[in-house]
């Protein structure tokens, strides 16, 4: 029994995929971070940032906390702000999804709208950015969570993420495949591999059009991945190599993991398995890979498992991941599972 619903964060499957890649020499398993209570990877973050500002009394009772967020972290926050009592704002900007914001109401969020990008980047990032900066002026007592510069983000993921990987997988982990946002997962597991010696390579995805690696900006529709501008946890050598995703990869990716998989994932998701597929002749010949899908699909049932959006974006492209071989049935032995435990040792 757990004693709330923050103590069912972490501790999410690693289930290996044995369909979408068929005739890979190498072995692949996915850290499915939508097992956590409020959906994503985001809420291990979220819990620790507040943890630590509470042990340091940075958060009091009284404090208001404050993040931008379109999604994800602000969800996490959201949940646990409500859990512990917290009055939390979060500022989102338009692009932001109908369905993620009656989530944060839900959770008792307020949510600040930035209706206008900045206007010298022409970004929405910067524009939430300094709305933030305008709240924590006017509000007493506030704290920005500040999720892009906050060490807190990534030492959750040292301490969760790529611990619960390493340990299931006795430290033999060849090849790790983690998406870039605030480059908070990145940095604290790339800084476990260091700190425990593993001979992981670590492949960064970033998607096309963001500037975490360089480059110049440019529209993108699919969130979780990416950035438009540089986020302070960044450091060139977190990764031993990025490998760049399209939105067409994040959605032709996601269809074909529900299809082979029955893994209904989000967007960044489907861009991690291009990405391993990119790559996947240069992995050696029984090594052990593993990509973090960051949350689930439910959030992206209108775009990315949308045909019609689909269709809108990117025209008749079904062929893409309906051209799959037809799968052989599948008889499994199940077991009654019973315990919290037991859900970290599904490799299927």
């Amino acid at each position: 029994m757990e004693e709330s619903i923050l103590s069912t964060i972490g501790h999410t499957p690693l289930v290996r995929l044995t369909r979408v890649l068929p005739d890979s020499p190498f072995s692949l398993f996915a850290k499915l971070e939508g097992f956590n209570p409020g959906g994503s990877a985001k809420d291990r973050p979220a819990l620790h940032i507040l943890q630590e500002a509470m042990r340091t009394g940075a958060i009091k009772p009284s404090t208001v906390v404050i993040e931008s967020s379109s999604g994800n972290l602000g969800i996490g926050l959201a949940q646990a702000c409500r859990y512990l009592g917290l009055r939390f704002i979060c500022v989102v900007d338009p692009k932001t999804t109908v369905q993620n914001i009656r989530i944060l109401r839900a959770y008792g969020a307020e949510i600040d709208l930035v209706s206008k990008p900045d206007p010298v980047t022409g970004e929405f990032l910067h524009a939430r950015i300094n709305r933030v900066r305008t709240l924590l002026q006017t509000i007493e007592d506030s704290v920005w969570t500040n999720q892009y510069a906050n060490l807190s983000n990534a030492e959750a993921h040292y301490r969760t993420t790529m611990d619960e990987i390493a340990t299931e997988l006795d430290g033999r982990v060849d090849c790790l495949f983690v998406a870039t946002g605030t480059c908070g997962t990145l940095r604290g597991c790339a800084e476990y591999v260091r700190d425990h010696h593993l001979s992981t390579r670590i492949f960064a995805v970033d998607a096309h059009g963001s500037v975490i690696f360089g480059g110049k900006p440019a529209k993108r529709l699919i969130p979780g991945h990416g950035s438009a501008r540089r986020p302070e946890l960044y450091r060139a050598d977190l990764a031993d190599e990025c490998l760049r995703v399209t939105d067409l990869d994040c959605v032709v990716g996601c269809r074909r993991l529900v299809q082979t998989e029955a893994i209904l994932a989000g967007g960044s998701s489907g861009g991690v398995l291009t990405a391993v597929e990119q790559v996947k002749h240069r992995i050696p010949r029984g090594a052990t890979c593993v990509a973090i899908f960051h949350d689930r699909g439910e959030r992206y049932l209108d775009t990315v498992y949308s045909d019609e959006w689909v269709a809108e974006h990117f025209g008749d492209i079904a062929h893409l991941w309906r051209g799959q071989p037809e799968l052989e049935p599948c008889v499994m032995a199940t077991s009654h599972i019973s315990g919290r435990d037991n859900r970290s040792s599904s490799h299927a």
